[in-house]
């Protein structure tokens, strides 16, 4: 099975101490977003554990461990760089470090378990088409060489999202269709597959993949094995099509405090979450309460065995 810990919140970045405590431990404790007083036991033994999934703007606290993982399990990452300033993404790390982290993790994991997202891109005056061309441009030329997968998307404004942040607004179609059109021959030129990450399916009749920037044939490449998958996961999003796995993160937990982020609310409430994290709670945010019911996750590896032991 596949172990996800970036959907919700990004563990990479700032639970990384926590994270390594759950798998000595062996186990993690998720609640149920919608239903907290449900909680799911994950076994993290490597027996039942085949691929963790990362996905974060910050990878460089997970650097001290990954020697520790690639020992006992898969990996796949996928890092987000988008070069934006503060006013969109407060406590991000600098382009050029992210830049350079990705190649430090790419040499360490394999070029196989790395892509980097490019989403969402956001038009105003600021960021116009002219910068994210170029940023773009930027970033895969530095990257060339260390990963052959991209993922971009635009901006999902879920209610939330246009409730907290009012100023944020949606590219129009005939930006989208042109940034899409152009990254795609930028991809191509720098031997990367770009693949789509947002609602536009209809970008496919331009030529643009929008099949799922995650999929099961991704994790596989990354072990260089075979998964015999028996059920896929529905998505948050209808339009997904990517594969989703088990989250152990939280929502209302990320510290970046990107503005256009749809697992965050308000600040307050972040703030206030994070100071319930416990680096020795089998929880991510807080520890067990009463009334809670927990329930041990249905779990077994998905390797072919036959092949796996060639």
């Amino acid at each position: 099975m596949i172990i996800n810990t970036g959907q919700r919140t990004d563990i990479p970045a700032f639970y990384a101490k926590w994270f390594m405590e759950r798998i000595k431990a062996g186990y993690v404790l998720v609640r149920n977003p919608y239903y907290p007083s449900k909680v799911t036991r994950f076994s993290l033994d490597p027996k039942f554990v085949d691929v963790i999934g990362f996905c974060t703007k910050n990878p460089r606290p997970m650097f001290p461990y990954l020697d520790y993982l690639k020992e006992r399990y898969g990996q796949f990452w996928y890092v987000t760089i988008t070069g934006f300033d503060k006013d969109l993404e407060p406590n991000v790390p600098p382009i050029d470090q992210v830049i350079e982290d990705f190649k430090y993790l790419s040499n360490k994991v394999g070029k196989n378990a790395t892509g980097f997202r490019y989403t969402p891109i956001i038009i105003n005056d600021k960021y116009t088409k002219e910068y994210h061309l170029k940023t773009f441009e930027k970033i895969c030329t530095e990257l060339e060489t260390y990963t052959d997968l991209c993922a971009f998307g635009f901006l999902d404004l879920y209610p939330k999202l246009m409730k907290n942040q009012k100023d944020l607004k949606d590219a129009n179609d005939d930006d989208k269709i042109d940034i899409a059109l152009k990254f795609k021959e930028i991809a191509k030129k720098h031997h990367i597959d770009l693949r789509l990450c947002s609602k536009e399916k209809w970008l496919k009749d331009y030529g643009i993949n929008v099949d799922g920037c995650m999929k099961i044939e991704d994790y596989e490449r990354a072990l260089g094995k075979p998964l015999i998958v028996k059920k896929k996961m529905n998505a948050r999003r209808s339009y997904c099509a990517c594969f989703l796995s088990n989250d152990i993160g939280a929502y209302n937990s990320c510290l970046h405090l990107c503005k256009y982020c749809y697992a965050n609310g308000k600040i307050d409430v972040i703030k206030n979450n994070y100071k319930k994290h416990n680096v020795n709670s089998p929880f991510l945010i807080g520890d067990i309460m009463d009334g809670d019911i927990i329930t041990d996750a249905k779990q077994e590896s998905w390797k072919e065995y036959n092949l796996w032991n060639i």
